[in-house]
């Protein structure tokens, strides 16, 4: 019995030892980008900092090179490519053309001669961010020389920089900015908005989906493939149908409710921000866009509610249906007593997962109305943070807002959904 269980502890740790590089190179995958995003939140990053600061140096021949004894000058002009941060210890070298002899050299400068090269180190010291500057040589050649004779050898440049990404700077500017902007709550209440009907109604559908298709009848397996269709269709192709659909001025259907007379002008769909409605003597603002984009949500994403759905009621035993069914029960108490109770589980992770995705949603919003007219959510925020006015620390912090609200909204349905009797 001993003996069993040292190797089996023995086989234990072998067995860990061997899925332990996959366990941390699974876990880096997933973790490193949320540490960087986090990090990015708390610094004061555009979207040029991306690139580390350097320093340009540009050689230049000044002179009639094919007259052998003539004065020339050698020209090296230098820029900090940094706007914030300065460069330290700034150095670079040159190899200068054999025939080339300096009659004055900058006193930061000085000149390495060997058998068969003349080495040019020049010393910066630091340069400030946007500095430019110029180091000019006078000489002659004592032969005849081209232009491209100075191009046989690279300037090489050395310098110490502050990259703003890896520095140990940091500041809370990026999230009091974003907190203090007069439209995060309302894109914060439109994000919500969107994600709750668009979620909710996506349920509702594959719902109502798969209890039709629950029961066998002729073509079944054709309608349900045409279900598929939205979820399975590329997003670019089925946006671009539904912008070509509901164009106010050639779009079929606006056509047909101008022809139909049910409308006296037509609607931009996509494009237009409110409409006022009558409703019981009442007048309500109906947000046109918003409407739009959450209906092609529904209409894009049901199939995947309705096949979760369809297959946990195909697991209940049928008996059960029966029993209701001698004992008087209607269809109706049949869903609502059996088939809810079974499936309330799969409804949760559902609605979880469903929030989840559409919360993070962008593309679908930003191919039907670009985050115009009332439905730019907090994603389309994030984009144009940081790519439409450059400033990366910010976007990476409407980021971390959205990890956080759905961090806490995921703790909180997980431990209060209910569970399924299955």
């Amino acid at each position: 019995m001993t003996i069993k269980s040292t190797l089996a502890r023995r086989e234990k740790k072998l067995a860990f030892a061997l899925l332990l590089p996959t366990f941390c190179l699974v876990i880096a995958i997933v973790l490193f980008p949320l540490f960087a995003n986090f990090w990015i939140s708390f610094k004061p990053v555009s979207l040029g900092d991306l690139r580390p600061p350097t320093i340009f140096v540009k050689e230049r021949v000044k002179g009639e090179l094919q007259k052998p004894g003539e004065d020339i000058i050698i020209e090296y002009r230098y820029r900090n490519s940094s706007m914030k941060y300065p460069l330290l210890e700034v150095s670079f070298t040159d190899i200068l053309p054999q025939g080339i002899e300096l009659s004055e050299i900058d006193t930061r400068c000085e000149v390495e001669k060997s058998s068969k090269i003349k080495k040019l180190t020049c010393i910066l010291g630091e340069v400030e961010p946007k500095a430019r500057g110029k180091i000019l040589l006078n000489a002659f050649s004592n032969t005849l020389l081209e232009k491209n004779d100075f191009q046989e050898s690279e300037v090489q440049s050395i310098f110490k920089s502050t990259n703003v990404l890896t520095s140990l700077d940091f500041t809370i500017s990026n999230y009091l900015k974003v907190f203090s902007a007069s439209e995060f709550f309302e894109v914060l209440k439109t994000t919500i908005y969107y994600t709750f009907f668009g979620t909710a109604g996506a349920l509702l559908l594959g719902l109502f989906a798969a209890q039709i298709m629950q029961k066998a009848f002729p073509g079944r397996a054709f309608v349900r493939g045409i279900l598929l269709f939205p979820y399975v269709a590329p997003v670019i192709a089925v946006a671009f149908s539904w912008v070509i659909l509901f164009d106010p001025f050639s779009g079929s259907v606006n056509a047909m409710m101008l022809e139909l007379g049910v409308v006296k002008e037509p609607i931009n769909f996509f494009g237009q921000r409110y409409a006022t409605i009558g409703l019981l003597g009442l007048e309500l603002k109906l947000p046109v866009a918003l409407t739009m984009v959450i209906i092609f949500e529904i209409w894009r994403y049901f199939p995947l509610s309705f096949l979760f759905i369809l297959a946990r009621m195909q697991s209940i035993p049928s008996d059960l249906f029966e029993a209701a069914e001698m004992d008087g029960a209607t269809p109706f108490q049949q869903f609502w007593f059996l088939s809810i109770p079974h499936i309330i589980g799969i409804l949760g992770v559902l609605f979880l997962l469903r929030f989840i995705w559409t919360f993070n949603k962008f593309d679908d919003i930003f191919l039907l109305t670009g985050g115009n007219a009332g439905t730019r959510t907090l994603t389309v925020n994030v984009y144009e943070q940081a790519f439409a006015i450059s400033n990366l620390g910010a976007g990476a912090a409407v980021a971390v807002i959205i990890f956080v609200f759905l961090l806490i909204f995921s703790i909180l349905f997980i431990r209060y959904t209910p569970k399924d009797e299955g």
